[in-house]
């Protein structure tokens, strides 16, 4: 079985979609895995929370964005904005993480941090208390974002924002391996602040629930809704095409799609929030293709994507996310120009709280 079709298996499996003997027994060895791994988190968790675990205070600010499960909740989006709000105070930022996915360089989201935000240094390594004093001491940083750092309690922050992904909030309900929750749903207790993003794509119903569902769990707790807003579409070009006869990138409105036969290709946490993305740009989705998230592409990957390509409708747009676009550095495949997706946090309620306490943590 290929790591695309083991991925694809295992969602299939988490969700309840596969369905069957075979797949219920997988669900319950996959549970009783589930029982170790709480344990464990618990018993890291109570750690800290006694006080047997130190956190380290940087000497500016702190801001940790993170989820409660694995991937796919739109932290970069988040990050960005965050960056961005403190750059436009003039505030100077730097991003950590731990860097995940990556094959000994930058990973996919340092990259399309460094491709939207030129001007916001992003330190990858295990250890983000060194990194925080790396970014003050050496980058003369004035704030810094912990990014993905709702479970790195190690380093101590002044704003704990965690994500919510509203198409599938609490990870089908179990802890990983069984589902996607990194932590027992209690621990959303410790945020300072919750964020439910991809509210568009789901019932005004559903929505209220889901309000209700994090009061119970975080009563009290400040409550932010957003969008990832299609922004407009990339590409990379290469030669006479770039500025300079070098590399660069080339913009195009996202009507471009519109009535156009579409294929469309992933690697990241939530595929199907990037489908229901391409299919609302009125796009006539002919062919879909998924990778496993933070997908490192090889040669035989980009081999077999341009022979995807070849077999396509002659008018079709091949579509991918910027953050798959990083890392190929594509300029097309099989004469086909390769578009990304720009996408941008919007905020849709809540964008005066939000404000109050990003500002906060600067007094």
């Amino acid at each position: 079985m290929s790591q695309n079709s083991l991925t694809d298996w295992y969602f299939d499996l988490a969700s309840g979609r596969r369905k069957g003997l075979t797949a219920a027994m997988w669900r319950a060895a996959l549970a009783m895995a589930s029982v170790p791994y709480g344990l464990a988190v618990s018993g890291r968790n109570r750690l800290w929370d006694a006080g047997w675990k130190a956190a380290q205070r940087a000497s500016v600010p702190v801001v940790s964005i993170g989820n409660l499960t694995l991937g796919g909740t739109g932290k970069t989006p988040a990050v960005e904005w965050v960056a961005r709000f403190y750059r436009s105070l003039d505030f100077r930022v730097a991003v950590l993480s731990r860097g995940y996915g990556s094959t000994g360089g930058a990973n996919d989201e340092a990259l399309l941090l460094e491709e939207n935000l030129p001007d916001v240094p992003h330190l990858q390594g295990t250890d983000r208390a060194a990194l925080a004093r790396i970014a003050v001491e050496e980058l003369e940083s004035e704030l810094l974002i912990l990014d993905d750092g709702f479970q790195h309690r190690r380093l101590e922050r002044d704003l704990d924002v965690v994500l919510i992904d509203s198409t599938n909030p609490w990870g089908y309900g179990w802890l990983f391996p069984r589902g996607l929750l990194r932590e027992p749903l209690c621990a959303l207790k410790r945020a300072d602040l919750v964020v439910l993003t991809r509210c568009d794509l789901i019932s005004a119903n559903r929505l209220a629930q889901l309000r209700k569902e994090v009061e119970k769990l975080a009563p009290g707790k400040p409550l932010v809704e957003s969008l990832h807003a299609a922004q407009q579409l990339v590409r990379c070009v290469h030669g006479k095409e770039a500025e300079g006869h070098g590399e660069g990138m080339t913009q195009a409105p996202l009507g471009l799609l519109q009535g156009r036969p579409v294929a469309g290709f992933c690697g990241i946490g939530n595929p199907d929030a990037f489908r229901e993305t391409l299919e609302r740009l009125q796009g006539k989705l002919v062919s879909w293709r998924t990778y496993p998230d933070h997908h490192p592409y090889s040669r035989q990957d980009v081999e077999e994507l341009r022979e995807w390509a070849a077999q396509l409708p002659a008018d079709a747009i091949v579509v991918t996310t910027q953050k798959d676009l990083v890392k190929l550095r594509l300029a097309e495949l099989k004469g086909r120009p390769l578009w990304a997706l720009r996408i941008a946090l919007q905020i849709t309620a809540g964008q005066d709280v939000l404000d109050r306490l990003l500002k906060g943590v600067l007094q």
